[in-house]
This record gives structure tokens, C-alpha cells and sequence, in this order.
């Protein structure tokens, strides 16, 4: 039996290595020497997120591995401009999916799972008459003042946030880790949605972009973990794998995934049990939809018996 979701590891990061499968596994391997190389096996079955930098080469065989694992696959540059790729598996469910997609396209439902989006971030109630400018503007206030706050402790001068690839050598070590540990954020967030079923293109918040629903989801998270280790390399000489290694420690302590799943699940059916929600592989078949009857099983001959 697969592990669920909310049980998996966080993400590994892999660069200048060749992934491949054999006999044993999906393993990572590196030329040391002519005559040596060294092998370190992925642990694919537990994983749910695989971040492969730049100089990564990967195999068809590992891939399908992967896919079959549900593991969400992220291939980063240098830049940091992000490109998910995955392939979900056959048995997974559409319960989640469905929810998203009702939600989505009723405009009263959208508006108050965004409301909820940005009082999630804000750690307090708003008044119900507030409109989502009016949130915006609040969510602004607020990122500003967090970001004073962060900066004081630190000891450093007013931090403005800056992400411009273009220019990526000529950022300064916050923006370049914070922009680091986005990545590994939005990575994490991309493979639960899919291991839920989830698109992550019909975002609340965010639209317009393939990766909408990651942004929506990941800003819950930032004030906590992302910005909070960004700021603590303010002196780093190399802060974009160091803030990778220390934002893997802190996810120890913050059991994110977990918290990722139960949050999904709530902002798309709030007030239901969600204790023992559908997962990624409990689904034996495919179903046949009436508009009348509702959910029909499939691999039945429908033809009416006189024929």
C-alpha cells in the first residue's frame, strides 16, 4: 500500500547528477572519476516532490517510476523560473477535483473561498463587509509590515521585494533565497495538489496561469516558513542552496504537508468531516454521469433488454 499524501516526505533536490532506474530502484548517480561512479537510490514511494536543477538528466524508465509513485517531478533553472511536470496515476481520484471545479465556477463560491484564503493568512476575523480590493490592500499592509518586522530583527536596512531572473547575480542574498525557497515551497504545494487530484491552474486568489491554485495555496504558508529563513541569510555568500537545506530542516518542525491537505480540503468543503477524506488510490473504477440519476456504475451494458 502507497503511503498517503499527508504521510510523504517533503521534496529532494537534485543537480548536475543522472537519474535512472534499475534493478533496485530510481537512483541518482554522479561520475566521481573515470573509474568511479557513486549511486544514491531515491526513496520514490515516499516521496512527493522531486526538484531537479540544472545539469539533471533523467531516464523514461525513472519518469514512469515516478508517475507511478504519484511523485510530482519540478525541473528549476539557475533563474529560478519554475516548469512542473507529472503525470498522475490511473486510480486517481476526482472526488477533490470536483469540488474544486464546483467551487470555481460559482462566483459566490469563488469570492468566499478567497475571502477565507486571505483570513487564513491574516490570523483573525475581517468584517463580512469587506470587498476582495479592500482584502488586497490589507494582505499589501500587512506583507510590509512583516517585512519590517523581519528586517529590524535581523538588523538589516528597509527590504523591498525583488524577483527579476534577467538580473538574477545582481539581487541581494534575501531576495535570492527567499526566491530559492519559493521554489521549494510552490514544488511541495504543486505535488499535493496533484496527489489529491486537484488542478493546480483554477486558482481563487490568482488566475491566468497554469500554476494559479500552487500560488494561492503557497501564500497561506510564506509568512511562516519561506520569509523567516530568507531573511536569516541576509549575510550568506551562497544563499540560494543554503536557503533549499534550512527550509527542508524547518518543514520538520511545521509537518507541512499535512497541513497543505487539511487546509485543501476544508477551503473546498468547509464544515465537512474531512478525517478520513478520499486519497489518491482508492478508486477501483471509472463511473458513468446521468443528469437524472446521478453516479451509474461503469462496465455495465445499458441496452434495454427487448433489444
Amino acid at each position: 500500500m502507497l503511503p498517503r499524501v499527508a504521510d510523504s516526505l517533503s521534496f529532494l533536490y537534485l543537480d548536475m547528477v543522472r537519474v535512472v532506474q534499475d534493478d533496485t530502484g530510481v537512483c541518482a548517480q554522479i561520475q566521481v572519476d573515470d573509474d568511479h561512479t557513486d549511486t544514491v537510490y531515491v526513496p520514490t514511494a515516499a516521496l512527493s516532490c522531486l526538484l531537479l536543477g540544472p545539469g539533471v538528466s533523467i531516464t523514461t524508465r525513472a519518469l514512469a517510476t515516478l508517475a507511478r509513485h504519484g511523485t510530482s517531478v519540478v525541473c528549476t533553472g539557475s533563474g529560478g523560473v519554475r516548469t512542473y511536470a507529472a503525470v498522475l496515476p490511473d486510480s486517481l481520484t476526482t472526488h477533490w477535483l470536483e469540488q474544486q471545479v464546483t467551487a470555481w465556477s460559482d462566483p459566490d463560491r469563488r469570492l468566499d473561498i478567497a475571502v477565507r484564503m486571505y483570513v487564513m493568512r491574516f490570523g483573525a476575523d475581517v468584517p463580512e463587509s469587506v470587498t476582495v480590493a479592500q482584502l488586497r490592500g490589507m494582505e499589501g499592509q500587512r506583507m510590509k509590515a512583516l517585512y519590517r518586522i523581519l528586517a529590524r530583527q535581523h538588523g538589516i536596512g528597509r527590504f523591498r521585494r525583488n524577483y527579476h531572473p534577467d538580473q538574477w547575480e545582481q539581487q541581494d542574498p534575501v531576495n535570492l533565497a527567499l526566491s530559492a525557497a519559493n521554489t521549494c515551497l510552490y514544488g511541495i504545494v504543486h505535488a499535493a495538489l496533484l496527489a489529491l487530484g486537484c488542478s493546480p491552474a483554477l486558482g481563487f486568489v490568482h488566475a491566468g496561469n497554469q500554476h494559479a491554485f500552487v500560488y494561492d495555496i503557497a501564500d497561506l504558508y510564506k509568512a511562516d516558513t519561506t520569509l523567516p529563513v530568507a531573511f536569516s541569510l541576509h549575510q550568506s555568500d551562497n544563499p540560494e542552496p543554503e536557503a533549499r537545506r534550512k527550509f527542508r530542516e524547518e518543514l520538520r518542525l511545521f509537518r507541512l504537508l499535512p497541513r497543505i491537505v487539511q487546509d485543501l480540503q476544508n477551503l473546498l468543503t468547509p464544515g465537512a468531516d474531512t478525517t478520513e477524506p478520499p486519497d489518491r488510490h482508492d478508486v477501483d473504477m471509472v463511473h458513468l454521469w446521468d443528469p437524472q440519476a446521478g453516479v451509474l456504475p461503469a462496465g455495465v451494458n445499458y441496452a434495454p433488454e427487448d433489444t
